[in-house]
């Protein structure tokens, strides 16, 4: 059996948050299913946050990784982060120790699933010597480099160090869809390294069967999930929510739920959320949702909006379509490799079409019954899938010379 490393220092850094970001679920997935994979040959590890890198006591980890899901899953109206005070017990619990040392002849395999300090490729290769490991990097995506206008200022400098860093010190890649490994393949290639790439779909993660449904007063609604920042689009849902106030009766006018938080770059929409009165009573921002809360707004809603610029793999798409909620989805690569030809495609500035579809959802009209009819098709990417890859891909460093 490997012995296996997991790099956690991303959810410990989240210890203030109660409502996960994307790569916070992903990295609880992973802590989950290399437990299950690997048992007690599993280690937990993090870059604490004063600074100290260390292996962390296998007790604490578990009870952290609990105590983030029991959040995750029932707390809605908490601040946005808990006070100092709140979370200094944990910091003391989770501070890291010295890593023991590999048995002679064995080097275990290092898993870094976040881009949690990856800028400084110093400290990473400090890091991989000291555990005299293989380095196994999940990269998710591009996105600040490919398009750093929707990146916060700096962000494109920053990206470039991650992936500088991981083709530099990686010895294999996972990357969540096909569109993120043809994103980096040019990068591997210059750096003249031979570094393997594994495309594993992320896995879909169960909604809570609790929480109420939302009926939205017996009006249709859709949902846009994901955080509020410039590549996502909500600009041309909240215009298009503005049209139908001006041109059609407020009674059928249908609802929209944005579920997220709020980004950065973004002051057009946020003016719009905060002072358009047009849309009042109309359009409802939800910044943090339980995942019982979640799954009663997805229960009745008509479908799931994601009108995105770019993606590195879209994990609403699959969520939704996971509990039979239709989609309408930008018409961009990651999108397509999820959802198959179950969504709704459209080109994300078609602003004509989109209403065009949502009138039509909002009836349950024939573009809605065709894509219910073409979701039972769908293949669901299950967690189990993924780590299977990720397992092979450790199997393969392991036998390594």
């Amino acid at each position: 059996m490997s012995a296996v490393i997991l790099d956690i220092s991303r959810l410990i850094s989240r210890v203030r948050y109660s409502t996960p970001s994307g790569v916070d679920r992903v990295e609880m997935a992973y802590a989950r299913g290399l437990m299950q994979l690997y048992g007690r040959d599993l280690a937990f590890a993090a870059v604490h946050p004063t600074g100290r890198y260390g292996r962390i006591d296998r007790a604490v980890a578990l009870a952290y990784l609990q105590e983030l899901e029991r959040r995750w899953g029932q707390e809605d109206g908490r601040p946005a982060q808990l006070p100092i005070t709140a979370i200094l017990p944990w910091m003391a619990r989770l501070l890291p120790r010295r890593s023991a040392m590999a048995p002679a002849g064995q080097r275990p395999v290092y898993v870094q699933v976040s881009p949690h300090h990856l800028t400084r490729q110093d400290k990473m290769r400090r890091i991989i010597e000291a555990e005299h490991a293989r380095f196994l990097c999940m990269v998710h995506d591009l996105i600040p480099i490919e398009f750093p206008e929707y990146a916060r200022p700096g962000g494109a400098q920053l990206h470039r160090r991650r992936i500088e860093s991981i083709v530099s010190l990686a010895d294999a890649v996972i990357v969540n869809s096909s569109a993120t490994g043809r994103s980096l393949k040019p990068w591997i290639e210059r750096s003249g390294r031979q570094i393997t790439t594994h495309v594993a779909l992320l896995g879909t993660e169960e909604l809570s069967a609790t929480g109420p449904a939302d009926d939205a007063g017996g009006k249709p609604y859709f949902i846009c999930l994901g955080t509020i920042e410039g590549r996502k689009n909500h600009l041309l849902l909240l215009n298009l929510w503005r049209q139908m106030v001006q041109t059609m009766p407020a009674d059928i006018v249908p609802r929209l739920v944005i579920v997220g938080k709020r980004g950065w770059e973004n002051e057009q929409v946020l003016s719009m959320l905060d002072r358009c009165s047009a849309l009042s009573g109309h359009v409802e921002e939800i910044g943090g949702c339980s995942d019982a809360r979640l799954a009663g707004l997805m229960r009745n809603a008509s479908a799931l909006l994601m009108p995105s610029f770019a993606e590195g793999y879209g994990m609403p798409v699959a969520e939704a379509l996971s509990v039979g909620l239709p989609v309408i989805c930008s018409d961009i690569d990651a999108h397509h490799e999820v959802g198959g030809n179950a969504p709704d495609f459209v080109d994300p500035l078609n602003a004509m079409k989109w209403r065009e579809l949502v009138l039509d959802y909002a009836c349950d009209g024939p573009a809605r019954k065709a894509q219910l009819e073409r979701i039972t098709q769908w293949h669901k990417p299950g967690w189990d899938e993924h780590m299977r890859i990720v397992a092979d891909a450790i199997s393969q460093l392991a036998a390594k010379e």
